[in-house]
């Protein structure tokens, strides 16, 4: 199969300074695909400074996301085993007969609305920013679930599609609400003859909420009815990334030598269960691990030779810090020591030399 698509976008930007105090700005985009169509996005920002010391901001902007041609068209079959038995299943483009009979229907744009609303502070030397925000996706494009039940093939058979042991595809309909805090603090410090310090501390609280899960009336319909989005693919937008991440950086100078001492805690993520399922947790706990919080330490020194010449060494992960490993339970196969859900590398401490010279 090929296929193929052409983009055109524009794009316009304005900015202005209404008062001495309120600056605002307004962003319009229009993409128009050969294959999809059109949409218009925009954006309206402001931001009035009270005083040199404190200022408030906010903005609103709406966002899309057509299909990709992957989504659109992709279409392959492989034998996974599920509870141990082999299904020979089917990945149907969303327009093929078969996921149509299942209730699917052509791809449509994912749509946003994200607002933001935040202050800047000053307070001397020390620079403060925090930032509210929100991000309304609608009509996410999901993978379905592997649809083997027995219901599932007997209904398809009853239309004609006999031989399908099992069939997914690419449907809109998860909706989702993500929330957060993004906070920065910077500090320069004077050390004479110690040369320059600037301390940087930055952080961001979030949380993501499934507010809609795909349905399709055929399916519906069925007894009892398969569920397209299950609880793993939920579990891994609402808890498969950190809540929380901080951030602590010290940049030291002194003439032509330099270092960076940085510190970033990742907070805890939920490796989930990839065999639980809505129905099977009432009677059966799921594996689920929790990777706990940890701290990663990354330590650079540098020294410029010349204004083109500079050397650095340094160490990321200095203090070799590890994803918690997989339980016995999980790591059946002794293969799986770690979860991918880690939020950071499972390779140890790196130590590292570079020698640069720019022109």
């Amino acid at each position: 199969m090929d296929k193929s698509r052409t983009a055109v976008g524009a794009y316009a930007d304005l900015e202005t300074r209404v008062t001495e105090k309120l600056l605002t700005s307004l962003a319009v985009r229009e993409e128009r695909y050969s294959d999809f169509g059109t949409d218009l996005t925009g954006k309206v920002a402001m931001r009035y400074d009270f005083a040199d010391a404190f200022a408030l901001r906010g903005s609103v902007q709406n966002g899309f996301r057509a299909p990709s041609l992957q989504q659109q068209y992709f279409a392959t079959t492989s034998t996974n085993f599920i509870g141990g038995v082999p299904f020979d299943i089917t990945t149907f483009p969303a327009t093929n007969p078969v996921a149509a009979a299942l209730g699917a229907k052509p791809l449509t744009a994912e749509k946003s609305v994200n607002f933001s609303v935040g202050a800047v502070i000053r307070a001397q030397k020390l620079n403060i920013t925090i930032d509210a925000y929100r991000i309304d996706i609608t009509n996410r494009i999901v993978l379905s679930e592997n649809l083997t039940a027995g219901n599932v093939r007997n209904y398809l058979t009853s239309l004609g599609f006999t031989g399908v042991g099992g069939g997914r595809f690419f449907i809109n309909g998860v909706d989702t609400r993500t929330q957060g805090v993004d906070i920065a603090m910077t500090y320069p410090f004077d050390l004479s003859i110690a040369g320059h310090l600037n301390l940087t501390l930055a952080g961001n609280l979030n949380s993501t909420d499934v507010r809609r899960v795909p349905q399709t009336a055929p399916l519906a319909a069925l007894t009892p009815p398969p569920v397209l989005f299950d609880r793993f693919n939920v579990l891994t937008l609402e808890d498969g990334n950190p809540k929380n991440k901080f951030i602590a950086t010290a940049n030291w100078s002194l003439g032509g030598w330099g270092g960076t001492l940085r510190a970033t805690r990742y907070g805890n993520v939920l490796s989930p269960d990839s065999a639980a399922t809505y129905a099977t947790v009432v009677t059966t706990a799921p594996n689920d691990v929790v990777l706990h919080a940890k701290t990663l330490v990354d330590l650079e020194g540098r020294f410029a030779f010349t204004s083109h010449l500079n050397l650095a060494l340094g160490a990321e992960n200095l203090f070799d810090q590890y994803p918690d490993s997989n339980p016995p339970a999980v790591n059946t196969t002794g293969t799986t020591t770690f979860s991918n859900y880690s939020p950071f590398g499972r390779s140890g401490r790196f130590i590292y030399g570079r020698l640069s010279y720019d022109l």
